[in-house]
């Protein structure tokens, strides 16, 4: 399996960007997608993830401002990050669960919020 993640970028406080992960594989062979974010020194935690189902997760640090959606035709997972603010700043991976015993990670993409 594999996870392509993109999007990231620097945008200034306020504003919106959005991460997609283009998995190698149909979105419905995975139990719950996610994204997580990494802060150097800092371990990484969970942001937002859907489930097989399209049930939504998100921490609360971001609850009200992302928005997690899939294209199950383009076997696609994005995050829209609104009214973003400097401690959004991270390394954003993807992730996709199968099962409690098959996890996989895709390469990181940086997001810098900063005027």
């Amino acid at each position: 399996v594999q996870l392509q993640a993109s999007g990231g970028g620097l945008v200034q406080p306020g504003g919106s960007l959005r991460l997609s992960c283009a998995a190698s594989r149909s979105l419905t062979s995975f139990g719950v997608m996610g994204w997580y974010r990494q802060v150097p020194g800092e371990q990484r935690e969970l942001v937002a993830s859907i489930r097989a189902n399209g049930t939504p997760y998100y921490a609360d640090s971001v609850k009200g401002r992302f928005i997690i959606s899939r294209d199950i035709a383009k076997k696609t997972v994005y995050l829209q990050m609104n009214s973003l603010n400097p401690e959004d700043t991270a390394v954003y991976h993807c992730n996709a669960k199968i099962n409690a015993f098959a996890e996989y990670w895709g390469q990181g993409t940086l997001v810098t919020v900063s005027s």
